[in-house]
């Protein structure tokens, strides 16, 4: 390994990633495009995998040269030591990507490398398997291991999932983004699945994110058990409510409570069945954060019947939230002018889903 990773995420999203990857205590982090690339040997790889709520995949770099046509890359494909990474006994799959580049076949350059593996270590092909990734660009081949498996959005414990669900890496950086550190209260009025508050409540506990899921490191020839075993802590954090969900469908707001149930976080949140027009703030609470992922037309309505529905919202957060912070995710500034809230963008838009959305931010 080259002891640097790339950490995957969402285009938009790259500084927020660099900061919370900063925060965990990663080190030599640059942001680029659709990710963040760290230092770090395999332990870090794995702790990058468990502990980081905004990555989507963590891929370990494991090897980087020139190959100008495919014999070349052939060649030195094979110079690769396939067997301290890969287990002969675990089938692998590659994925080739070329740009600007003298070899331009993705697939015939995808079977050299496979050939080296197969041909090295004597690993099957087959789905489901390890996944490498090739990339060449201006005749650098890049070659990195898929240390996730699945992405990791999937924490393992949401049972239910509602229309247009926003992914848990998503909510995760869009909540540090609007400054949330674990103290503040945080109020979602359209919850669904829950997926924002529940976020915000396992921030909160001190919870890993990956805790109660497998990665594909651990398929892996260098991977030790006990030592990632040694990583993994269960903290001990009183619980505090002060996490609210509403929904008008009654549906999504059992979907939420089972999800939060799941993880662990059910003491933490409250989740009532309600319209936005019947919003108030919870008692006994510090204003904090109000954040939304509202129907946008393209994604759940019509667009012109929810001006109504943004106008509502906007009303009840200037009657009854003074002094706290809000967010609304949104691709549509038609949409959210008309809460009648001074909110502005705050920073580059989100590629969610092939969607440009952006956080729209500001106090009531």
């Amino acid at each position: 390994m080259s002891d640097r990773m790339y950490l995957v995420t969402a285009p938009g999203l790259e500084p927020a990633l660099a900061d919370e990857a900063r925060a965990a205590g990663f080190h030599d982090v640059t942001p680029g495009i659709g990710g963040v690339e760290v230092a770090g040997g395999w332990p870090e790889v794995w702790r990058a995998n468990l502990v980081l709520r905004g990555a989507v995949r963590v891929l370990a770099r494991v090897a980087e040269f020139r190959a100008m046509h495919l014999a070349q890359l052939d060649k030195r494909a094979r110079k690769v030591d396939w067997a301290a990474i890969l287990r002969p006994d675990v089938p692998v799959r590659v994925e080739a990507t070329c740009r600007k580049s003298k070899i331009y076949h993705d697939k015939a350059a995808a079977q050299r490398v496979e050939r080296a593996i197969t041909e090295g270590i004597g690993a099957p092909l087959g789905p489901g398997g390890i996944g490498i990734k090739l990339r060449i660009e201006d005749d650098l081949c890049t070659i990195s291991v898929d240390t996730s498996g699945e992405s990791l959005h999937k924490r393992g414990f949401k049972t239910f999932t509602g229309k247009a669900p926003l992914r848990e890496t998503l909510a995760a950086l869009i909540l540090r983004q609007m400054g949330f550190d674990g103290t503040q209260a945080v109020v979602d009025p359209m919850c669904g699945s829950g997926t924002l508050v529940i976020e915000a409540a396992e921030i909160a506990a001190g919870l890993q994110p990956g805790r109660g899921r497998a990665f594909a490191f651990e398929r892996l020839a260098g991977f030790d058990p006990a030592a990632f075993a040694a990583m993994r802590v269960t903290p001990s954090v009183p619980p505090a409510l002060r996490f609210f969900g509403a929904d008008r469908d009654q549906g999504a707001v059992a979907g939420a409570r089972a999800n939060a149930e799941q993880a662990g976080v059910a003491e933490w949140c409250r989740f009532d069945r309600a319209p936005v027009s019947e919003l108030t703030a919870p008692d006994g609470v510090a204003p904090g954060i109000v954040l939304a992922n509202p129907p946008w037309g393209a994604r759940i309505g019509e667009r012109k019947l929810l001006f109504a529905l943004y106008g509502a919202l906007g009303q009840r957060l200037a009657d009854g939230f003074k002094g706290w912070r809000v967010g609304l995710i949104a691709p549509d500034a038609g949409l959210v002018k008309a809460t009648g809230l001074a909110l502005s963008a705050a920073g580059p838009t989100i590629d969610m889903g092939g969607t440009r959305v952006t956080l729209w931010q500001g106090t009531v």
